[in-house]
């Protein structure tokens, strides 16, 4: 009885148990069923995101532009490989859509691709072992070509796929590599899992990067198991906002032409570094800059230098510095520069250190001080500032012409020099270049108060920003003048001394004279101070050398500066041989390209001729009749009539010129030897599309020579620049360059000093 009592207590007790579980159970249903809920999550919209396919929808990164509309960089298209591994997704398929045998086709793609069988081979196994739907290869398989994506297609290898992904490109190699940056992909978290989005890191692909980047857009639809689309997907597409354009003031021709100069200089001299600005001194427009060394930003790996060294690196300019301590001068009313001083050596008093001139403190004699500029005299500047001057007053011109502090040119990590100016012999040595340290754009900067009457204009290289839609310019930089250090009547005088210096037989600067234009500027050779053990550099080469010039002086339209350090010179050459090179190739080239009218009354001025109607007429009668004119005629086919010409009818051009001509039955010229220039005329005559690979003179061709072409071929050739060229320049000035040693003499009176290092 006992037994059974306590069995139906138990049963009871089992039963009360059940009867809570399952009011429990049922409750949680019934409340499941009216909320649609689980812990807070709505089961629609899980159900909703496990049938929905979301992917983004990238933004075209907005194109960089020159002032001209060149592209000098743009999104173009490349592909991801992927293989799809599970059995599964070849279901109610005639054919495999899966990878089926790893081994088949790790060695297919490895043949194509020029990559280790074993590594593909080894990610497709693992994947397999790891059960994994599908699996992607890493760098090996991303950013692939159209031609690679094709051979692989043609393969007709079984669960191998592709996704397009964008890839920005730098037509132009290390053209203003520095000034344009590079942009590279990078790999986000999202809700949706990894994305891949190209992002600006250096340059104005990284200052700009929210307006080249655009706004992404996504597609969404419903899906199976296997991601295919159901036959009523509930598709919703927002489309993407591409990037906006962004125009430089970067003229491609300019730049082209310096950075090949500068290549040519780079493999002779193999100097240490190399900077060069173009400006148009009216405006502020950068129209060219480049440093050495360089890098491509389509393959940016082992930079040797990422800084932007004519905004980013201050160093002692040396004499060209001088142009501001006679720009001083003038304004405060102290010059006359018939005066004349004893060159060679100055010691204003026994407790200041000496100061001589670059010639080993010899000097000229008694000359004047229009002469001590020209022949750059670190006694005539140091002379101006002690005594003429004063101390105090050019250090308020130093900050008028506003060395101390950055330009404001539109590009990252813009720096400062410093102005050394506490004790007597720094003053001094400021006066000529040394001691202190400012950036090459500061001085463009302040320059360029010479050509403006007076008023400083502020460098940039943003042009515009337009729409890529619509076409709308969005925004447009203009000119901006940042203070006005001297008068017009002192900026006319300058040019003045500018021009003596280059074109006076006692200047410093003839190498710099060219034969259309009429030059001005102002030579540096300021020493480099030793790190390691205090003091300066000694040697003939452990320089910079530097110019900074404009022309034509009656109204210069470009203002150029250049440096070179630590050049390998030989015996006989200069540190301006390097230097003039590149500005008297660059700036005659230039004004030319910019159409700027010749000085009148220069020697050896050629004269323009007159170039004939050729459309239409014999092919072989237009040949000769160009050769007794002196032009080079190129005729492009074998035709015996001309269809058009690279110059018009009417249009005045030099002697000597190559001309090309176009017959009825064009064939493919022999490349060899011309120029970029000289293939894009070409070019644009046929309308090829063209890909160049180098800078320089062309060495090969992907149309031979003699094959019929027709219009939009493709016509890829690579440019070399020519080994061993010379790029020694002649000029009457032979050594006269000239040295900013400000060496000075130790006084065991001088008690001014304690702070500073011996030079």
């Amino acid at each position: 009885m006992k037994k059974n009592k306590m069995a139906n207590i138990m049963a009871g007790i089992y039963m009360l148990v059940f009867a809570a579980l399952f009011l429990v159970i049922a409750g949680r249903f019934m409340y499941i069923q009216a909320t649609g809920e689980i812990s807070g999550v709505s089961l629609d919209d899980w159900a909703e995101q496990q049938r929905t396919a979301s992917y983004s929808m990238h933004a075209q990164r907005g194109q960089i532009m020159d002032k001209n509309g060149m592209v000098l960089a743009y999104d173009r298209p490349a592909y991801r490989m992927y293989a799809i591994l599970d059995e599964a997704y070849s279901e109610n398929s005639p054919e495999d859509l899966h990878v089926t045998n790893t081994e088949e086709t790790a060695e297919k793609l490895a043949s194509i691709l020029d990559e280790e069988e074993s590594e593909i081979q080894r990610i497709l196994d693992g994947a397999v072992e790891a059960d994994r739907f599908q699996v992607e290869f890493g760098n090996l398989g991303r950013q692939l070509s159209q031609q690679e994506k094709e051979a692989i297609e043609d393969a007709e290898i079984p669960g191998i796929y592709f996704d397009e992904e964008p890839m920005r490109y730098y037509p132009n190699g290390i053209f203003a590599s520095h000034i344009i940056g590079f942009a590279r992909e990078v790999e986000e978290e999202t809700e949706d899992g990894i994305e891949h989005r190209i992002t600006g890191v250096t340059g104005m692909e990284n200052v700009m990067n929210e307006i080249l980047g655009g706004e992404d857009g996504f597609i969404s639809y419903q899906r199976d198991r296997y991601n295919k689309k159901l036959l009523d997907p509930d598709e919703i597409i927002q489309e993407p906002e591409d990037g906006d354009l962004v125009y430089l003031t970067l003229d491609q021709k300019i730049q082209t032409l310096l950075e090949d100069l500068m290549t040519q200089v780079d493999k002779q001299y193999k100097p240490a570094k190399m900077n060069a600005i173009i400006m148009d001194p009216k405006t502020g427009e950068i129209l060219a800059m480049s440093t050495r060394p360089s890098f491509n930003p389509n393959s940016p790996d082992n930079v040797e230098n990422w800084y932007n060294d004519p905004i980013s690196s201050p160093f002692e300019p040396g004499s060209t510095f001088k142009i501001f301590t006679w720009a001083a001068a003038i304004e405060e009313g102290v010059y006359n520069g018939e005066d004349t001083f004893e060159s060679g050596t100055y010691k204003p008093n026994e407790r200041i250190e000496t100061i001589r001139d670059h010639n080993q403190g010899e000097g000229w004699g008694k000359i004047s001080y229009d002469e001590g500029f020209m022949r750059s005299s670190n006694v005539a500047a140091s002379k101006l500032l002690w005594e003429d001057i004063g101390a105090d007053e050019f250090y308020e011109y130093i900050q008028a012409f506003g060395f101390e502090e950055p330009t404001g040119i539109d590009l990252p990590d813009e720096s400062i020099g410093r102005i050394q100016y506490n004790w007597p012999s720094e003053k001094l040595r400021t006066a000529f270049g040394q001691g202190s340290t400012v950036t090459p754009i500061q001085q463009m900067r302040a320059a360029s108060a010479i050509v403006n009457d007076g008023q400083m204009v502020k460098p940039y290289v943003l042009d515009k920003i337009v729409d890529s839609t619509t076409g709308n310019v969005l925004e447009e930089t203009e000119p901006e003048y940042t203070g006005q250090p001297i008068s017009p009547e002192t900026a006319e005088e300058m040019k003045e001394l500018l021009a003596s210096v280059v074109n006076d037989e006692d200047g410093t600067g003839a190498p710099y004279r060219l034969d259309d234009y009429v030059v001005g500027g102002k030579t540096g050779t300021a020493q480099m101070p030793d790190l390691e053990n205090g003091g300066y550099l000694t040697g003939r080469e452990n320089y910079v050398f530097s110019f900074l010039g404009m022309a034509p002086m009656d109204d210069p339209e470009l203002m150029v500066y250049v440096s070179i350090q630590q050049p390998e010179l030989e015996d006989t050459e200069s540190g301006s041989t390097p230097l003039a090179f590149i500005f008297n190739n660059v700036v005659e080239n230039s004004l030319h390209y910019l159409d700027v009218e010749p000085d009148e009354n220069e020697s050896n001025q050629i004269e323009e001729v007159e170039f004939p109607e050729v459309v239409e007429q014999s092919t072989e009668t237009i040949q000769s009749d160009l050769e007794e004119r002196g032009f080079q005629p190129i005729v492009i086919g074998e035709g015996e009539t001309i269809v058009s010409s690279n110059v018009q009818a009417g249009e005045r051009i030099l002697p000597n010129e190559k001309v090309l001509l176009l017959t009825d039955e064009p064939t493919m010229p022999d490349l060899t030897g011309w120029s970029l220039r000289e293939v894009m005329h070409f070019a644009d005559m046929l309308d090829l599309q063209t890909e160049r690979f180098g800078n320089g003179y062309v060495t090969s061709q992907s149309i031979e020579a003699g094959k019929p072409i027709q219009e939009g071929d493709y016509l890829g050739f690579e440019l070399e620049v020519p080994t061993g060229e010379s790029a020694d320049t002649s000029s009457d000035a032979g050594d006269a360059d000239d040295t900013d040693d400000g060496e000075t003499e130790n006084n065991e009176d001088n008690t001014e000093t304690e702070n500073e290092e011996a030079e």
